[in-house]
């Protein structure tokens, strides 16, 4: 007779093994259980996360992300431990380098991560503690209280610079109030998609920013290709907005 051996494991337990967090979060396992399931995961100095110590203004806090020696990057995830809303943004550099720059509102006290997924299926992780006094995703935005910003929705500002390593940067400012939801009376509204492309239509990136990006938010982007370029996004609300970014100057 053949035993029958069944092998309980705990709820929420993945394949991959969890590597110990050089941040010390609290909120570390349950993250990666959330976002990374049983995929590979590390830790990589490679993945520089750069934001200040200190949010001295938790509506927008800025976050320089980028890993400039880490090849074959898909996605870059960026999500807060502590955040009401953990997930920042998604990025999708498809002709592009793995870096983005970029605000977003603090809650409390928390680590800032990216986690950037390479084509063999590895989560590359850095990642850095930013501080605060706290109410930044429970706020109302500034747009809320003013009766005049809807003539303004989806206003668009777009400007690009030659690198001297080839390609462009890009920077760009879209006018929308991005609310979380969790103020109240006031329901979430926020863009969920940008994607910018070449003048044959070729993507070269996909942005999805979430609830914690600030309100009118400037994303900064390095590009490789030149201009010019169009960018297209929308919101959870289903408007839209388009801007063409003409060529730099020389």
């Amino acid at each position: 007779m053949l035993a029958l051996l069944i092998v309980l494991m705990p709820l929420g337990a993945t394949a991959a093994e969890v590597p110990d967090d050089p941040l010390d979060s609290s909120q570390w396992r349950y993250m990666a259980r959330k976002y990374f399931r049983d995929a590979s995961i590390v830790f990589d100095e490679r993945v520089k996360v750069i934001a200040p110590d200190y949010a001295e203004d938790s509506l927008n806090t800025p976050v320089q992300v980028s890993a400039p020696d880490l090849e074959g990057v898909e996605q870059v995830l960026v999500f807060a431990d502590m955040s009401p809303i953990t997930k920042v943004l998604d990025y999708y550099p498809v002709k592009a380098d793995p870096a983005i720059g970029f605000s977003f509102k603090v809650q409390q006290a928390t680590p800032i991560r990216a986690a950037m997924r390479t084509a063999d299926g590895t989560w590359h992780i850095g990642g850095t503690w930013v501080d605060a006094q706290g109410g930044g995703c429970t706020a109302p935005s500034v747009a809320s209280a003013d009766p005049i910003w809807e003539t303004r929705l989806g206003e668009t500002e777009a400007r690009l610079w030659s690198r001297d390593s080839g390609g462009d940067r890009l920077k760009f400012r879209v006018v929308h109030p991005m609310d979380t939801g969790l103020a109240a009376g006031i329901p979430e509204f926020f863009i969920t998609e940008v994607t910018i492309t070449d003048d044959s239509g070729e993507t070269l990136a996909r942005l999805e920013p979430y609830e914690p990006v600030s309100e009118n938010p400037v994303i900064t982007l390095d590009l490789d290709a030149r201009g010019p370029l169009t960018l297209a996004g929308r919101d959870n609300n289903g408007n839209r907005f388009e801007a063409t970014v003409a060529e730099p100057a020389s």
